[in-house]
């Protein structure tokens, strides 16, 4: 394969799952900018802060299951079925405790810090660590089962995973996260 057949392909299989990576992130960011979203932050001390961290960690521990998964079936490792593959469940499992443990640590550090710097709003760690806790739970399952099945069904089709892991975790992580963010602020506030 030459650099230039290489550059093609590449650009052809990633152009229609940015553009849809693009309307994701526009769709996260009209969510954010809802009364409701709006009223919550200004609402609960801490939670402006925790936004970034959550949904750059959603990147993070989900691409590194993506990459696991492009390099199973690279390594011919992974078949690109769902069955009960060790590996398969290993990575899984992994991934989804990262998930829910980096979520209520973030949770805790958000309480942390907001308390440091606006000792006069009382930021509730209750608050902070369940609507992290909710989300996180919610977004770990969504994440998992989005990008096993859009992974192994691309590359069926003859995709390559790397080129399509990045913009799948992107997008899911951008739009369920805030959208569980929102479901968990909604939840969490009505219980405490």
């Amino acid at each position: 394969m030459t650099v230039r057949t290489g550059i093609r392909r590449i650009y052809s299989e990633s152009i229609l799952i940015l553009f849809v990576s693009l309307g994701g992130g526009i769709f996260a960011g009209s969510v954010l900018g809802t009364e409701g979203m709006v009223d919550a932050f200004e609402r609960i001390p801490g939670l402006l802060l925790l936004l970034p961290a959550f949904l750059a960690t959603r990147g993070n521990v989900y691409g590194s299951l993506g990459a696991r998964l492009a390099s199973g079936l690279h390594q011919g490792l992974i078949e690109a079925e769902l069955s009960w593959d060790r590996r398969l469940i290993n990575a899984i499992t992994a991934s989804f405790i990262n998930g829910i443990y980096i979520s209520v640590f973030i949770g805790l550090l958000s309480w942390a810090i907001s308390s440091v710097l606006r000792p006069e709003a009382d930021p509730s760690l209750v608050t902070l660590v369940g609507i992290m806790l909710l989300a996180g739970l919610l977004t770990s399952v969504v994440m998992i089962i989005g990008l096993v099945i859009l992974v192994f069904a691309g590359y069926r089709y003859g995709l390559d995973p790397d080129n399509l892991v990045g913009p799948i975790v992107t997008t899911l992580g951008d739009i369920f996260g805030v959208v569980f963010l929102f479901v968990s602020i909604m939840v969490v506030g009505a219980i405490v």
